[in-house]
């Protein structure tokens, strides 16, 4: 997972809800579906520590301008 943090295909990723949480959001920044689930299957976090539950197109319509990134 660092690996692709590093690459900059994982953008953000965390926990969903309070502490660790039982739920995790990453936002990847590759093409479609099949290109997410093919660099994610050669991960050693998928079915380890990583279990998909969903993949959804997502669309920033929002952003602060001269704020971090």
């Amino acid at each position: 997972m660092d690996a692709l943090v590093a690459s900059r295909i994982v953008i953000l990723g965390g926990p969903v809800g309070e502490g660790d949480g039982a739920d995790s959001l990453l936002v990847i920044d590759l093409k479609d579906e099949a290109a997410i689930r093919s660099c994610l299957d050669e991960d050693s976090w998928v079915d380890e520590l990583l279990t998909i539950k969903s993949i959804e197109p997502w669309s920033v319509w929002l952003r602060a301008s001269g704020g971090p990134v």
